[in-house]
């Protein structure tokens, strides 16, 4: 079993802002596009504190039966979800959770710059994520926590994934 780093809600928010304050010391922005679903709740609070306009592309990773915690084929889907326009796509932050073995964030960066309705527009990708394992193959511009090892990192939301609806409706019973 890998070892496990737990990320507490405080902890999350001290690293997002951190790495806020590393892209606003050293690039400019004109669009954050977040990997879906691990950059969620950082494009969220990113796009708040910098004030710029968001992008999502979503991924999916198949692996075959046995083999369900090692990275599969990469699925993107159609489109980009955004609202923001195509000439905000001039200084792109790709952002992703973390850089775990480097492939999501490389194959994203290709796919971005092949897109149809930005590509013209794109004249530079840098990347962001909150970890980057020591594994980690990529290099990400922006990230404020460089581990020295592999764990299995615990983010805060993820413990709903252990959920069902009829629990939390049980845990949540006006007594």
């Amino acid at each position: 079993m890998a070892e496990k780093l737990i990320i507490s809600f405080n902890e999350y928010i001290q690293i997002v802002e951190k790495l806020a304050i590393q892209i606003h010391k050293n690039y400019s922005p004109t669009v954050l596009v977040g990997i879906m679903r691990g950059a969620a709740p950082i494009i969220d609070i990113l796009s708040r504190i910098l004030k710029l306009p968001i992008a999502y592309i979503v991924i999916q990773s198949y692996s075959g039966k046995g083999i369900e915690d090692k990275q599969g084929k990469l699925m993107f889907a159609r489109e980009i979800s955004s609202l923001a326009n195509n000439k905000d796509f001039t200084r792109v932050l790709l952002i992703d959770d973390l850089s775990d073995t480097g492939l999501t964030l490389n194959k994203s960066i290709e796919w971005l710059k092949s897109y149809g309705p930005t590509k013209d527009f794109i004249k530079e990708v840098k990347t962001a994520c909150l970890w980057k394992k020591k594994s980690s193959s990529f290099e990400p511009d922006f990230c404020p926590v460089k581990l020295n090892s592999d764990p299995w990192i615990v983010q805060p939301t993820e413990h709903y994934e252990e959920l069902s609806i009829e629990q939390i409706i049980e845990k949540n019973k006006q007594g």
